[in-house]
């Protein structure tokens, strides 16, 4: 089957649920709010789940030239002192994630579609039963099979066609991320402290993305964010303090984690799809909200593909989605309480105890169950002469 697709949202799941629509031959817009494409952000891992489906619409190899894939890290608590070990062997098993900053994955995937499928500027006010959206306060209308509403944890979309679905919430985490420089090969590192976490992800040409996460009201801001930081890890193991210290303080990021603790029982309203963040955002502890966004354009484009109706596809791209991505939210959610949820040190000792005892085959289970994902197969892509 092929038609007429209008996403709105041009955010990455949008994004590859507009390359994996086109590349199976679909018309598609998409409607995206602010005056221009990009991504703001830092650091992403693509993890091999991810990164299969991106190799199923071409892009795999671009973003590995763009990032640099690794190995998954260890976890160490807040002094270095290992929580498990698995060998390069064992984590090969696993697959490795490709680390990119987050912008260069958004151009890799705007690339692979024609610059006429790209609105900016575009607020969209309505998507049944047409889509309208105002361009510079002037009306636009747009005919769609289907409407990808990929608009982010905070969808005006979802508001709209699923209003019993109730808002999101704070997780009880906030988190700070940046971007810095830094000499010298690092691992991938995660370190786990009372109440707080540090995550250390090497980028391509001697960039480093960090994030560091805490149990914290919400609201709350510091005059000199960085500095909040290097009063919570400042004195952690190596190589902390030597990426803080390189960080320009005016870089770093700071968000209230957010999620959709009760998320919509159906992902599908007539002609409309929720994908990515409007329909499952989650805590990032698994490094897996992104990932999951991807996967749910590939499944989405695969099943548009394969049916002889809309209607068809969505209850496939629904019944597949849907358990998948709410038991990686709920997985993402217990690693957050299991990683910087815990503050008492009893608790905390306990916990490192525990890690540390976990069996080699227990632990390895534990990476590969959402990594060892494959998409399903797409289309052949579009002959070039064929009209967007």
């Amino acid at each position: 089957m092929r038609g007429t697709a209008v996403v709105v949202g041009g955010g990455l799941g949008g994004l590859t649920a507009a390359v994996a629509l086109h590349r199976v031959g679909w018309r598609v817009t998409v409607l995206e709010r602010a005056p221009e494409f990009g991504e703001v952000g830092a650091g992403i891992g693509v993890m091999p789940n991810a990164l299969r489906a991106l190799d199923a619409l071409g892009l795999g190899e671009a973003v590995r030239h763009d990032g640099t894939p690794r190995l998954p890290g260890g976890v160490r608590d807040h002094r270095g002192r290992a929580l498990g070990h698995l060998d390069a062997a064992e984590l090969e098993r696993a697959g490795r994630l490709v680390a990119i900053h987050r912008a260069d994955l958004h151009r890799v995937l705007r690339s692979a579609l024609p610059a006429e499928c790209l609105v900016t500027s575009a607020d969209v006010v309505e998507v049944v039963p047409r889509v309208r959206y105002l361009a510079d306060g002037d009306p636009v209308e747009l005919e769609a099979d289907l409407v990808v509403a990929a608009d982010g944890i905070g969808s005006r979309v979802r508001s709209r066609l699923w209003p019993e679905v109730p808002a999101p919430v704070y997780s009880g985490t906030t988190a700070w991320r940046a971007v810095t420089d830094h000499t010298g090969d690092l691992e991938i590192g995660q370190y786990l402290g009372p109440g707080t976490e540090f995550g250390v992800l090497p980028l391509a040409a001697g960039r480093v993305y960090w994030y560091a996460a805490t149990l914290s009201a919400p609201g709350l801001r510091a005059p000199d964010e960085l500095a909040e930081v290097v009063r919570l890890c400042g004195d952690w193991a190596d190589p902390i303090p030597a990426l803080l210290a390189g960080t320009p303080g005016g870089s770093v990021l700071r968000h209230d984690v957010h999620e959709l603790a009760a998320p919509p029982s159906t992902y599908v309203h007539g002609r409309v799809a929720l994908l990515g963040d409007s329909a499952h955002a989650m805590t990032p502890f698994l490094g897996q909200g992104a990932c999951q966004a991807i996967e749910d354009g590939v499944v989405l484009a695969a099943a548009c593909a394969d049916a002889d109706t809309v209607a068809a596809a969505l209850t496939r791209y629904d019944r597949e989605r849907g358990p998948r991505t709410r038991s990686v939210a709920r997985a993402s959610r217990l690693m957050g309480r299991v990683g910087h949820g815990l503050r008492h040190p009893a608790a905390v000792a306990v916990r490192n105890a525990l890690m540390r005892s976990v069996p080699t085959g227990v632990a390895l289970s534990g990476m590969t169950r959402f990594s060892a994902w494959t998409p399903p197969a797409l289309a052949a892509p579009p002959s070039p002469d064929r009209p967007v």
